[in-house]
């Protein structure tokens, strides 16, 4: 048994790989599950442990990847891979960077992202009252193509682990699979990575052959199968990124049922890990809460609506909605088919109804905008009706104006406003009305032009047409009876 009495934590992410069978110019790493990428799931679950030292290994897209990593964990150490491949290499290089560490070493792979900060204390400590030189986390798959095999002695010690590529038939057919999570000692590992070759089908320096290497030196390796098998799945290709989003999303919908929430349909709901719901919201079926959106109790959202990074008050109901970045207030109705852009702020009790698009734009407490509009640049205070197919026409090529309503304003029908123009208190437009002049508090505002009716223009200009037929024959009828009328008169 090896004796270290050092308990500090030093976590290194292997995130250096190109990631082929994504088929993508983005960094398999940063291909994105739950509204994280997948090396943000890890770096997540890594802070949950409170490591002295973070040190993520980069190499394919580095600039693209140590952007990210810079945002989402400030404090991590971006360490370069140089040109040996490899995962052995990317740990050496890593344990170069803090030369004077001497505690464990937990290994997790930036592709992973499932694991809980549970599971991971839990192999800690485990690997800790053992004295392991390394314990492994493993997992039980029904099918375990594409992953290294843990295999076993008859007595059942891990011997040795085996990449798939360079597995005997009899070693694929076993399907205990190492999950690429390792907490190692320190200082056994920095001496067995110098004895690690280059020598296999894929000429790279493995970390699993530090495995056997340990065992070799009659060191102790332990290795701990995960209760849940699915925190150990990997990301290597579109297909697996569409599973290990699945499994997160179900996890995810079933914490907030456990916390309160009523959502009608798991399978047709994705939420991702940083929204909230809060007791007594109900989610109907095709609803996607994603980023950083919170829903108050008492809510209903959905069916067919995705909010991002909104805000959706106490007993507000949103309906077959699109919206990003809007703020939906209490007791407040949206939809249906209403798209709700930046900057939208909707007022306790407000509406936004049937089609009608908003804008960077806030509309006041029971103030409604309810159908065929495009509200946009525009402020509305409180008690506002606008009429159908209302348009704020905020942009003159060149500049976005605003428009404002005061409160109590109640608007005809097919109505515009050519901003910058404000409506005063308690005014009110006609039907077709066109607004390019502010309108005084309490004022009547039309723009009526005086009707003028061309007769006989489509028998003229369109002869031969099915209108032109029935408005010849309707003419006719209609000189008939006024006929007919004369004489009875």
């Amino acid at each position: 048994m090896s004796d270290n009495t050092d308990t500090s934590l030093a976590v290194v992410v292997l995130a250096a790989g190109q990631g082929t069978r994504m088929k993508s110019a983005l960094p398999k790493v940063l291909h994105r599950i739950g509204g994280r990428s997948l090396i943000g799931h890890v770096l997540h679950t890594a802070s949950g442990l409170r490591p002295q030292e973070v040190l993520v290994v980069v190499r394919h897209e580095r600039d693209l990847v140590t952007t990210a990593v810079a945002e989402i964990a400030p404090g991590a150490r971006v360490v370069d891979q140089d040109e040996v491949p490899g995962t052995g290499r990317a740990v050496q290089v890593a344990l170069a960077a803090v030369p004077d560490f001497a505690g464990d070493v937990l290994v997790l792979s930036g592709d992973v992202p499932l694991l809980e900060a549970e599971t991971l204390q839990d192999l800690i400590a485990s690997h800790r009252s053992t004295g392991a030189a390394v314990t492994l986390l493993s997992a039980h798959l029904d099918d375990a193509t594409g992953y290294g095999r843990v295999i076993r002695d008859a007595d059942g010690g891990v011997r040795r682990i085996v990449e798939e590529k360079d597995a005997t038939p009899d070693e694929v057919a076993v399907t205990e699979i190492n999950a690429g999570v390792y907490v190692f000692q320190a200082a056994a590992l920095r001496t067995q990575l110098a004895h690690v070759s280059t020598a296999n089908v894929q000429g790279e320096m493995y970390l699993t052959d530090v495995i056997g290497l340990l065992r070799g030196d009659d060191l102790p390796v332990s290795a701990t199968a995960a209760a849940d098998a699915a925190v150990a799945l990997g990301v290597n290709d579109r297909a697996q990124l569409a599973e290990a989003a699945r499994l997160l999303n179900q996890r995810v919908v079933r914490r907030w049922q456990l916390e309160g929430a009523t959502i009608l349909d798991p399978a047709t709901t994705w939420i991702d890990v940083d929204a909230t719901l809060a007791p007594d919201v109900t989610v109907l079926p095709g609803t996607f809460i994603l980023r950083a959106t919170t829903v108050a109790e008492g809510a209903t959202v959905g069916p067919d609506t995705s909010l991002v990074d909104c805000e959706v008050g106490a007993g507000a109901t949103v309906t077959r909605t699109d919206a990003t970045l809007a703020v939906i207030g209490a007791g407040a109705t949206v939809g249906p088919f209403a798209y709700l852009r930046p900057g939208t702020y909707l007022g306790d009790q407000g509406k936004i109804g049937t089609f009608v698009e908003t804008k960077n734009s806030t509309i006041g407490e029971r103030s409604k905008v309810p159908h065929l509009s495009y509200i946009g640049d525009t402020t509305i205070g409180t008690g506002v009706n606008l009429g159908a197919g209302a348009i704020t026409a905020n942009y003159d090529d060149l500049t976005k104006h605003r428009t404002e309503i005061g409160d109590e304003v109640h608007t005809g029908s097919h109505n515009v406003f050519v901003a910058p123009v404000r409506i005063g208190e308690g005014a009110k437009t006609g039907a077709g009305a066109v607004i390019r002049k502010d309108v005084p508090a309490g004022a009547l505002a039309l723009s009526v032009a005086p009707q003028r009716n061309v007769e006989g223009w489509v028998e003229n200009n369109r002869p031969g047409t099915a209108a032109a037929d029935v408005a010849a024959r309707a003419r006719s009828a209609q000189k008939a009876d006024d006929g007919s009328q004369g004489q009875d008169g």
